[in-house]
C-alpha cells in the first residue's frame, strides 16, 4: 500500500510537515520581511530537505506524529463523552482547562522522552543514585511545585 511506504511515511510526509510548519512560523512572523513569501518558501524548502537527510531526526518527527494522534484521539473520546454528560462545551470550567492544559504539557514531555531515548538514559542515573536519595528529592520538589503551582492558580482564580 502507498501510505505505508518508506518513502512516504520517512521522507514525504515529514518534510511536508517540516516545510509547512517553517513556512507557516515566517509568514506568521515576517521575519525575512514583510510579502516575502518566495524567500520564506525558499528558506522552508531547505530546511524540510535538511531534515529528511537525517534519519535520526525523521524518524523523532515521524514518532511524535504518531503520539500526537494518539493523544487527539484520547482528548477527542473525553470530549464526546463530557459532551453527552454536560452538554455545552464552551462552557467548561476553568479547572478543567487547566487541567488539560497541565496533562497535554506533561504528555508531551513524556513522549518526548520516550521517543528520544531519553528515558533509558534516565532511568539508569537515577539507578546510579544512592539509595534512592536522588529519586526522593526529586520528588519532593516536583510535590513541592505541585503544591505551589495549585497554591496561585487558586488565588487567581479567586481575585476573578
Amino acid at each position: 500500500m502507498i501510505f505505508s511506504h518508506p518513502f512516504f511515511t520517512e521522507m514525504l510526509l515529514p518534510f511536508l510537515l517540516v516545510f509547512i510548519v517553517v513556512f507557516a512560523i515566517l509568514q506568521k512572523t515576517k521575519l525575512l520581511g514583510d510579502g516575502k513569501a518566495q524567500i520564506d518558501s525558499l528558506v522552508a524548502l531547505v530546511i524540510g530537505l535538511i531534515t529528511i537527510g537525517y534519519a535520526y531526526q525523521t524518524g523523532v518527527i515521524v514518532d511524535l506524529m504518531g503520539w500526537l494522534a494518539l493523544g487527539v484521539a484520547v482528548i477527542l473520546v473525553f470530549l464526546i463523552l463530557y459532551g453527552f454528560v454536560a452538554g455545552d462545551l464552551s462552557k467548561a470550567p476553568d479547572w478543567m482547562k487547566i487541567t488539560f492544559g497541565i496533562l497535554a504539557g506533561l504528555f508531551t514531555i513524556g513522549v518526548v522522552i520516550y521517543v528520544t531515548g531519553l528515558g533509558d538514559f534516565a532511568l539508569k542515573w537515577f539507578e546510579g543514585a544512592q539509595d534512592g536519595f536522588l529519586m526522593n528529592a526529586i520528588l519532593i520538589v516536583l510535590v513541592i511545585g505541585a503544591v505551589i503551582t495549585a497554591t496561585v492558580t487558586s488565588k487567581k482564580s479567586e481575585k476573578k
